[in-house]
């Protein structure tokens, strides 16, 4: 045995290098296992922070073609330099995962660098050296999706990973998928002149949205120039030294259909990522999707192994992993970590952008709860309207009894800062009154929050 340490995670992603480090804040020896060369796993990598770097660009491109001109600034013809947009991506990937390492080294945190694979209970091999551990927590994160006929070779059919580094602005853009990723990767290439169709087999956008926010959202992208392909079956996808021949058939039934592109970005949906870990041997229990079985403490079967993040249940977000990370390192240090799953918001990072939190309508009316909506639009709102974004709303649902706010929905700009206001206010219990008579600065974007909260009474000031 080379080395002991009280913990050993396996993955540097955002769940296993944040439970890494708070796990050495609380006093234990730690080491956290990556086969990458670089820490971050696929959020930092190849994921969040990249995506959100070229989202940022291409807004800003978009920003100076379509729409510094109605604000009075005349920029003259302005060029795309795709080579140096992908290059000051790769300069904020950089950043973060130096930024990780240097985490690690602060907090006394060892990278065992590799291929890690548990061999038995208080047992970890990377890449043929053996490590134990009081706990082995896995981390492991997700994957793309595969789709049977669609055979991905991150050239002309990608996943988020190839759609994030393509070296040229495809004429015609095909993603499979109408979720977070592929609205995300699809807003980049269109403002940067690809024409984007999106083909999603149920019949409506972000389909765990609500239903109201999703058809508006349509609407809006829409007229960004999208074009959608609702209620639709991918049969397959053939490559070829052009582009992409797709077979498409209504989800239904009926006759098919054929479909050029230039390239085909795979988004419908990730899995948890448990190839090579040695689960088997070690007797872990999955779940009848793949996923690692864990208690409310995120024990697996197998007394001191534990897992957190996308490998487990709930919404593959990067801050619920983070989050469950931290309550699991203060457990294992004797404290209580907690997280709030009614309280974690989803961000789709389009512009304008979709922030949701807590329940949808559909929802509670699924379970007979009697609740109250408040909504207000951004086209009231003075900030929205000196922005020039206007489209959107805001919408609060609250409790019709006791006036808790059970869920937020939110379309329209920054509506991922905004959300934050909602989510703390649910994670302290609060009414849609609460948040209706906190003072918020004026003129800005919250006071629209503030306005749905106070519409949830009938009392919206200014509509």
């Amino acid at each position: 045995m080379s080395e002991n340490f009280d913990v050993i995670v396996i993955g540097a992603g955002p769940g296993g290098y944040v439970c890494a480090i708070r796990a050495a804040q609380l006093g234990m020896k730690v080491a956290c296992v990556e086969k990458r060369a670089t820490l971050g796993g696929t959020c930092l990598n190849v994921g969040c922070i990249p995506s959100k770097a070229l989202l940022q660009s291409s807004e800003h491109y978009e920003e100076a073609v379509h729409k510094l001109a109605e604000h009075g600034v005349n920029v003259g013809q302005v060029t795309l330099d795709l080579k140096r947009m992908q290059a000051r991506k790769a300069e904020v990937v950089g950043a973060n995962v130096k930024g990780i390492e240097f985490l690690f080294k602060k907090n006394k945190v060892t990278w065992l660098k590799g291929e890690g694979r548990i061999v038995k209970p208080g047992t970890v091999a990377v890449d043929g050296t053996e490590y134990a551990a009081k706990h082995i927590v896995i981390a492991s994160g997700s994957e793309s999706i595969p789709l049977p006929g669609v055979a991905v070779d991150e050239k002309r059919i990608v996943t988020s990973t190839g759609g994030l580094e393509l070296d040229a602005v495809p004429g015609h853009l095909v993603v499979i998928g109408g979720g977070y990723i592929g609205l995300e990767m699809g807003s980049v290439w269109s403002r940067l002149g690809a024409e984007v169709t999106v083909i999603e087999f149920l019949d409506r956008l972000v389909p765990a949205m609500d239903t109201e926010v999703g058809k508006s959202f349509e609407r809006i992208l829409t007229k960004q120039g999208f074009k959608f392909k609702l209620k639709t079956k991918v049969v397959s996808a053939v490559a070829d030294d052009a582009g992409v021949t797709l077979t498409l058939q209504p989800a239904a039934g009926g006759a098919e259909e054929t479909l050029r592109a230039d390239v085909v970005l795979l988004a419908i949906g990730r899995r948890a990522y448990v190839a090579g870990l040695g689960l088997d041997a070690a007797g872990v229990a999955l779940d009848e999707r793949g996923r690692v079985t864990v208690d409310a403490h995120y024990a697996t079967n197998v007394p001191g192994i534990w897992a957190i993040g996308d490998v487990i249940t709930g919404p593959m977000l990067a801050h619920k992993a983070e989050e469950e990370g931290v309550a699991l390192a203060e457990n294992l240090a004797g404290q209580r970590g907690h997280v709030n799953y009614g309280a974690i918001p989803g961000v789709v990072y389009t512009w304008p952008e979709v922030a949701s939190v807590g329940e949808t309508e559909e929802q509670l009316k699924a379970r007979g709860q009697a609740y109250k909506v408040g909504k207000f639009p951004f086209t009231a709102n003075g900030r929205a309207r000196a922005m020039g974004d206007t489209d959107g709303f805001v919408k609060i649902l609250a409790d019709k009894a006791t006036d808790r706010v059970l869920g937020a929905h939110i379309l329209g700009p920054d509506a991922g800062t905004l959300i934050a206001e909602i989510a703390l206010a649910m994670e302290f219990g609060a009414s849609a009154e609460d948040v209706a008579r906190t003072c918020h600065a004026h003129p800005s974007l919250n006071e629209a929050v503030k306005e749905a909260a106070l519409a949830v009474d009938g009392r919206a000031l200014h509509i």
